[in-house]
């Protein structure tokens, strides 16, 4: 319910189930600041959000909303509720609900107590990538073959309406950061190429980030969306993106946007970019990555690229992805 690239990851699913079983309706419970996500799907019926990240920090002085939510929550009676992430807060969300719930067995689930709630559990390998999961996840509990064609249910098959190539440079972790200069490097190729970079930001350090960028090349600008409804409809006419491991990243796979994911201390092999139009970029000596960490263990060293699990993806090779992608899927 709380994770941007999680949210992406069930849309596919949602597409599957609709093809198969076109009687069913669904509802979706998301946190309040990513509702837009599955309102974008034309499936889903109607989006509950759930403001747990505001609401911890008092819950006393949010109870009327909380109460609200409920309300809505246990509105009406489900066939099936079922429980697509595997986490304590969701499994308790899912029993709020009324009807009968179901999701992952303990070996499958992220968080295996979660799932002493459940009325039916569905084995699913671990290994697989998160889109997968999602997907099979849906198949057992509806009983249906999974498609080979995945479709997120976005739409993006139409051209691209403008010149534009989105990067999405913000992550959450330190590790996940692509260096500056490198991207400087990169807007640069993309103006040379005749492209306009445009960088979301939000909050001050992604703000003075963007700003650097857009100071250092001729046909950049800053792009500061209101909300993810605005991000997302320009999103989707844009000629390409770049992203380095994000949730926006996804968002733009979701929109069948050309996609360069850049990956250093996480892999692509579970929460890759995936689709299309889409290619991920991992490549690194290194016998510590993907170490999962938050963190770098390295100490910076302004004598090369910090992270160095980033020190093969140079400006030049995502540029030269890029042109590929955009040659082959543009």
């Amino acid at each position: 319910m709380s994770s941007l690239g999680d949210v992406v990851h069930c849309l596919p699913a949602v597409t599957d189930l609709l093809a198969a079983r076109p009687d069913v309706v669904i509802d979706w419970v998301v946190e309040e600041g990513f509702q837009a996500i599955p309102a974008f799907h034309p499936g889903v019926r109607r989006v509950i959000p759930i403001a747990i990240r505001r609401w911890r920090s008092n819950w006393w002085r949010y109870r009327g909303e909380v109460n609200q939510f409920l309300k809505a929550l246990k509105h009406e009676q489900y066939d099936v509720i079922l429980d697509a992430q595997g986490l304590y807060k969701s499994a308790l969300v899912a029993a709020l609900a009324q009807g009968k719930v179901e999701g992952f067995d303990r070996a499958s689930a992220r968080e295996p107590l979660a799932t002493l709630g459940y009325q039916a559990h569905h084995g699913i390998a671990r290994e697989l990538h998160a889109v997968e999961r999602q997907r099979q996840l849906f198949a057992k509990t509806f009983n249906y073959p999974v498609p080979n064609h995945l479709d997120y249910g976005l739409g993006g098959d139409n051209p691209p309406t403008s010149k534009d190539i989105f990067f999405f440079h913000g992550t959450t972790w330190a590790s996940k950061h692509w260096p500056e200069e490198s991207w400087i490097a990169l807007a640069k190729l993309c103006d040379s190429a005749g492209y306009r970079v445009v960088l979301p930001f939000l909050g001050d350090e992604e703000q003075a980030r963007a700003t650097n960028i857009v100071e250092q090349t001729n046909n950049a600008v800053l792009l500061a969306a209101r909300s993810l409804q605005e991000l997302g409809q320009q999103l989707a006419g844009a000629h390409a993106s770049v992203s380095v491991d994000t949730g926006l990243g996804h968002l733009a796979a979701a929109f069948n946007v050309p996609l360069v994911a850049l990956y250093g201390p996480t892999s692509p092999k579970l929460t890759g970019a995936i689709g299309p139009r889409q290619i991920s970029l991992a490549d690194t000596d290194l016998t510590c990555a993907p170490c999962m960490n938050r963190a770098c263990k390295y100490a910076a060293d302004s004598s090369k690229i910090h992270p160095p699990c980033f020190e093969r993806l140079t400006a030049e090779r995502v540029f030269s992805n890029l042109m590929e992608q955009l040659r082959v899927h543009g």
